[in-house]
């Protein structure tokens, strides 16, 4: 297959080229060439870039207001099948690969494994199995592995490893969605968690910590993961402390937003509705002053959580425009390259040799947003997935 484009945008923060061909072999691209007069091409595009990576998702859940309701009402099966349905939309929608972190029964996994198969259509899913919490911690209810000292924890993420999965997620502080627990609060500690990671890193997993509070932040960086993930509350000790250690933040900002634009029109309940918006005060000004002190920031929207739909990945990039103050190309970036780069898989980049993974795009982007949001067409592994008429 042949593509040619008046923009190509390779993922990188590079100037993009202009009018070129892409030439797609089997499910690699082949070549990048200027377009040349009459170049001849089975697809025309206004621009084209990477498949987008969404470094933290769920896909048990696809934004229902009343999140629990979604593990007290379905049963595992119905878990799993709402899992498969979510891989489809959120490949349809641009999201050519994602982490997924944290399912009941392990149900990311076996979703991961059907794609991989080719039974079911989906995005490259890199898979944590379980959350691991503390006993009664953040996310409990969702199945998570919950543990209680540092060799509890370690058999947890042992326990992960056997049932296949590619990384491990820990929670490090209380969150926004679990009835009772005070947000930002610390739960696992960093001896629980130290012990924990020293276990995935032996195994060559790497390690994303939820950490909204600043001492649990600090907590986890210190322990050794290798994200942060929401990170709200991050202090300036914090954020000293992600760039001695080459920690990547990843600020889920539609996760908190999908709530507070929502609270008036959905059924969120109240106490999650009231700690979003206590988070959403110090959220951007945190996160903001991170990613100017240099802190690399990965793309994940935490898809799945109220009013966040896995097809609604590219209001996450808008939300990286409008209060990391990033340029559509940064956005991209983060959302592309580094989130690839983060979850250890070769998508993100768009060269010679790498899967042939993009999305051909109806204007520049650089432009408007709204290409990300509404792609011309997606092309995973060479074929096209998604056409729009």
């Amino acid at each position: 297959m042949r593509i040619k484009t008046g923009k190509f945008y390779d993922g990188t923060l590079d100037t993009p080229r202009t009018n070129v061909v892409v030439t797609i072999d089997k499910a690699k691209i082949a070549a990048i060439e200027p377009a040349g007069d009459g170049a001849k091409a089975d697809r025309e595009a206004a621009a084209i870039c990477p498949g987008l990576i969404n470094a933290h998702a769920h896909l048990e859940m696809n934004g229902e207001p009343q999140t629990l309701t979604v593990f007290i009402v379905k049963n595992e099966e119905q878990r799993l099948l709402s899992a498969v349905a979510s891989a489809k939309i959120a490949l349809h929608s641009g999201v050519t690969a994602m982490r997924d972190l944290g399912s009941s029964a392990h149900n990311n996994i076996e979703v991961r494994n059907a794609i991989r198969a080719g039974m079911i259509e989906g995005p490259t899913v890199v898979a944590a199995g379980k959350a691991i919490c503390m006993t009664g911690g953040h996310g409990w209810w969702f199945e998570s592995r919950q543990a209680d000292g540092p060799w509890d924890v370690r058999k947890a993420v042992r326990e992960q490893l056997k049932a296949g999965a590619d990384c491990i997620k820990m929670i490090a502080t209380g969150g926004v969605l679990t009835p009772g627990a005070v947000v930002g609060n610390d739960q696992l500690s960093e001896e629980e968690m130290r012990a924990g990671i020293l276990e995935a890193k032996t195994h060559g997993l790497r390690v994303a910590a939820h950490a909204i509070g600043a001492n649990g932040i600090k907590n986890a960086i210190r322990a050794g993961v290798t994200s942060i993930e929401h990170g709200s509350f991050l202090d300036e000790d914090g954020i000293a402390l992600m760039k001695q250690h080459g920690t990547t933040l990843v600020p889920t900002l539609n996760a908190l937003m999908g709530i507070i634009e929502n609270a008036s029109d959905f059924d969120i309940p109240k106490y999650a509705i009231d700690k979003a918006k206590m988070v959403g005060e110090q959220l951007q000004a945190n996160i903001l002053r991170a990613r100017k002190a240099g802190v690399r920031i990965a793309g994940g929207s935490d898809a799945g959580t109220p009013c966040n739909k896995h097809q609604d990945y590219g209001r996450e990039i808008e939300l990286m425009t409008m209060m990391l103050e990033m340029t559509p190309r940064e956005a991209l970036n983060a959302a592309t390259q580094i989130s690839g780069d983060l979850l250890g898989i070769d998508e993100g980049l768009l060269k010679a040799g790498a899967p042939a993974d993009l999305l051909l795009l109806d204007d520049d982007l650089e432009r408007t947003a709204l290409p990300l949001k509404h792609p011309l067409a997606v092309i995973k592994a060479g074929n096209i997935v998604f056409y729009r008429a």
